[in-house]
């Protein structure tokens, strides 16, 4: 009786359940921030090849798919 007493009132594992939990949280906090944040960066990045492009003579062009291409002149 005294062991069960003595096992029902052991909170050693909290502590990991309590990170775990908070580990989770951040994670999902990421996975939607990244999510929303998608477009502007695709955005961004198209702009920078974009530019790279024009800057060595090319002509840029995004297809349908998000796959872009830079054909030289």
């Amino acid at each position: 009786m005294y062991e069960l007493k003595k096992l029902y009132r052991d909170d050693a594992g909290a502590t990991a359940i309590e990170y775990g939990l908070i580990a989770s949280l951040v994670a999902i906090a990421g996975i939607i921030a990244f999510t929303a944040m998608g477009d502007s960066i695709l955005t961004s990045f198209t702009g920078i090849t974009e530019g790279f492009c024009v800057a060595i003579g090319g002509d840029f062009s995004l297809t349908d798919d998000g796959i872009d291409s830079c054909t030289l002149s």
